[in-house]
């Protein structure tokens, strides 16, 4: 890895810091680590974001700062998360860095050992609640592990920084150390006058049907996803759209063809984010239904909340803290009170009929769009960084 020198006086050299920013996603549809490392590379940080690639996996975007993408034996698992620790602690031993930036528990113990041995600053960037994702908390050893890892480690880190007041709250309280708060929030929305935005008969979408839009990289269990394909039952002149994978996903298709549902439920695949812009800005109501069934899922602060808001899309929610400041502060959809499939039918059917709730919720979302957007969170990102920035 090169060394690049800028702003030098004649005769002098300034060395950029070197940062190694590592997560355990393939890359593509990963917008935070995308946008923590675009913002430390415009700020004069040379930068390189590793994740993994599966066989699956899209080709990555182009884009201004490095790239490394793992190829692992196994995909999921126990054995993948040894076989990407053990890979990814022998990168950072053997490369330069300045900064360590660990996204997520399942990042943490080889940064923060090669931190200790090679004297680097570790940042620790926790996404989620983790030890309380749903897929741990009926899985009890493995849970165990993961917490012992936490609770080794967390105590001792000085820069720690997660996506919500709530989960910064919960950090705080059990290991007694600082926690910064980066929502996860998208780029300003898109002009019409700068991207060319294809219609539904470009997308292959019917044209007079309205969308209900359930969008994300994690369809999985707890999540809403069968209540909101359950509740097309009693809905007309819609279809329902999932675009994205999980866990959930050959359930929600299987359940589909049972439920005799076939002509209002499209599934499509997960997108690289640019292409799924296309699709989120023709929705009529686009849905974020985590379950209140942990401490991660209540928490939480969904990603595709913050993209329907700059798509311009009201939202249907679940009634949970950190969602309910974004949608009741901003009035700008409903929430439900239960998981019902008629219950969430009869939100939806009011979303529909009421016109003149609709242009208001329009109104109140370009409003949130111009507030929530990364122009004004990356702000607090700098802020963290800022020691090394100087």
């Amino acid at each position: 890895m090169r060394t690049e020198a800028v702003c030098a006086p004649p005769g002098k050299s300034i060395k950029l810091k070197k940062v190694i920013i590592s997560v355990t996603t393939d890359l593509v549809s990963d917008q935070r680590v995308k946008r923590t490392a675009g913002s430390l590379h415009g700020k004069g940080l040379d930068v390189t974001l590793v994740g993994r690639k599966r066989k699956a996996s899209l080709p990555l975007d182009q884009r201004n700062y490095k790239t490394i993408r793992m190829r692992l034996c196994w995909e999921k698992g126990p054995f993948f998360y040894a076989n990407y620790n053990l890979r990814l602690f022998f990168y950072l031993l053997f490369h330069k860095a300045d900064i360590l930036v660990a996204n997520d528990l399942d990042t943490l113990l080889p940064n923060y050992l090669v931190s200790k041995i090679k004297g680097a600053t570790l940042y620790y960037d926790s996404h989620e609640y983790f030890t309380e994702m749903p897929e741990l908390v009926n899985r009890k050893g493995v849970q165990h592990i993961w917490k012992r890892i936490e609770r080794w480690i967390l105590p001792k880190l000085k820069h720690v920084y997660t996506v919500n007041d709530s989960i910064a709250k919960l950090y705080e309280e059990e290991y007694g150390i600082k926690v910064d708060v980066v929502r996860n929030i998208p780029d300003a929305r898109d002009s019409p006058n700068k991207i060319c935005f294809k219609t539904k008969k470009e997308l292959g979408l019917p044209e007079n049907k309205k969308i209900i839009l359930y969008q994300g990289t994690g369809i999985n269990i707890h999540r809403g996803a069968e209540e909101a394909l359950e509740a097309m039952q009693y809905i007309e002149g819609a279809i329902l759209l999932f675009i994205g994978e999980g866990g959930v996903v050959n359930k929600l298709k299987q359940m589909s063809g049972k439920l005799n549902l076939a002509d209002k439920v499209i599934f499509i695949d997960k997108l690289p984010s640019e292409q799924l812009k296309h699709y989120t800005r023709l929705a009529d109501i686009g849905l974020t239904l985590d379950k209140d069934t942990n401490i991660n899922y209540r928490y939480s602060l969904p990603n595709k909340l913050f993209d329907y808001i700059q798509a311009g899309v009201p939202v249907l929610a679940s009634s949970l803290p950190e969602v309910n400041k974004i949608v009741k502060g901003y009035d700008i959809g409903l929430t439900i009170d239960n998981h019902d499939p008629k219950h969430i039918a009869g939100k939806m059917k009011e979303m529909f009929a009421d016109d003149t709730k609709i242009v208001q919720w329009k109104i109140n979302l370009q409003k949130a769009a111009n507030e929530l957007n990364w122009e004004s969170e990356e702000k607090k990102l700098l802020e963290i960084f800022k020691e090394e920035l100087n």
